[in-house]
């Protein structure tokens, strides 16, 4: 694909925001707009850096935050490549099927497991059910544009809804929820960090010890019953969380 021309960057030079963060956020817009295509390459960082007026140590700089998050890659002999869009998933009471079928990421899931077994003793207190209670156990492996993007393990009160390995390749967990009239309508979440072992770099395609996001969550319906309970492990490259804060 040829060389793609990045259209022109405004730039506050008055503002406390520094010059590469504000053309890097720039550049991260028209990437998750589609108007930097995936597989496309940037201009010769030089000849970018003179067009939108800045000095190249700082078009080095915006290039390399987008490349040590995931959506720009240098290779050599062919240049910095747009690799894909980053998901940046907002903090609120939805599923990742949700968000990404959203946005137009083409969700896709492949079940991994799906059995009846014991409850351990921290999903049982999360579900507020008896130590030992059988309840149903789900991992999945979900795609986003057809690349790894997030390992989802999941344990549903047995009684609460039969679940299929076929529901649960198309369609997601809490969409299975609401249509069986368990609405999700509170939960507490804990968001983390970690180093991906060996068996979730392979599942997600990425090197041992590259950093994941970490996702525990319990959520209730409005009659105050826990309905779900997931641990999650997203690639840190590919996924954040967004939240909006005020006073």
């Amino acid at each position: 694909m040829p060389d793609r021309t990045v259209p022109e960057v405004p730039l506050d030079r008055t503002s406390p925001v520094p010059l590469y963060f504000q053309v890097a956020t720039r550049l991260q817009q028209l990437i998750e707009d589609g108007e930097l295509p995936v597989g496309s390459r940037l201009e010769n960082e030089v000849e970018l850096a003179e067009r939108l007026g800045v000095s190249r140590p700082t078009m080095r700089r915006a290039i390399a935050y987008l490349v040590e998050r995931g959506m720009l890659v240098r290779r050599r002999g062919i240049g910095t490549q747009i690799v894909h869009p980053k998901v940046r998933r907002p903090v609120e009471l939805t599923s990742l099927y949700d968000d990404l079928a959203k946005d137009g990421q083409s969700p896709r899931t492949e079940v991994l497991l799906l059995e009846v077994r014991r409850a351990p003793d921290h999903v049982a207190e999360a579900l507020g059910v008896p130590g030992g209670l059988d309840i149903t156990w789900i991992e999945r492996l979900r795609f986003s544009g057809g690349e790894p993007l997030a390992i989802m393990h999941n344990a549903v009160p047995l009684d609460l809804l039969p679940l299929t390995e076929a529901d649960l390749a198309e369609r997601g967990l809490y969409e299975l929820l609401r249509a069986a009239g368990h609405v999700p309508r509170m939960a507490s979440q804990t968001v983390g960090a970690k180093a991906a072992s060996a068996t979730e770099a392979r599942q997600l395609g990425d090197s041992r010890g590259a950093p994941m996001l970490t996702m525990v969550r319990t959520a209730w319906d409005e009659a105050g019953r826990a309905v779900e309970y997931g641990s999650h492990v997203y690639r840190a490259s590919r996924y954040s969380f967004e939240l909006t804060l005020t006073s």
